[in-house]
């Protein structure tokens, strides 16, 4: 209840709300897409394959407030609080495919009992 006022309308929301109305989060992904080219020179300072990393974990844990005050009419004050975030992303490279070796089968004998109940008759 606290980011949805003022949400304008734009054609490209029309099919997820019947008004209309949606954004971007424009801030967050800002935030996201800096990260992530920090994580991609870091990469190449390590010496990895840049064009083979993908983001194999990321989250977004809340942190602590941190706290301002806005004055207010009649000598009041009220809290005026920011509500920032740990943003936690880890990059790893795809590693290539291995082919599996043909498993060669080896006639094993099997106990006549084993044999027996496999195919289904008694003895």
């Amino acid at each position: 209840t606290r980011f949805c006022r003022g949400v304008g309308r734009t054609a490209q929301a029309k099919n997820r709300h019947p008004n209309g109305q949606g954004r971007w989060p424009v801030k967050s992904a800002r935030f996201i897409l800096d990260l992530l080219k920090n994580a991609e020179s870091n990469a190449e300072v390590k010496g990895l394959d840049v064009d083979t990393l993908y983001i194999s974990h990321i989250q977004v844990n809340q942190s602590q407030k941190q706290r301002r005050r806005t004055y207010r009419a009649h000598g009041r004050i009220n809290p005026y609080m920011s509500s920032p975030c740990h943003i936690e992303l880890i990059l790893s490279e795809k590693e290539e495919a291995v082919k599996k070796e043909p498993e060669t089968q080896l006639a094993t004998r099997k106990p006549k009992k084993t044999q027996a109940l496999r195919s289904g008759t008694s003895s």
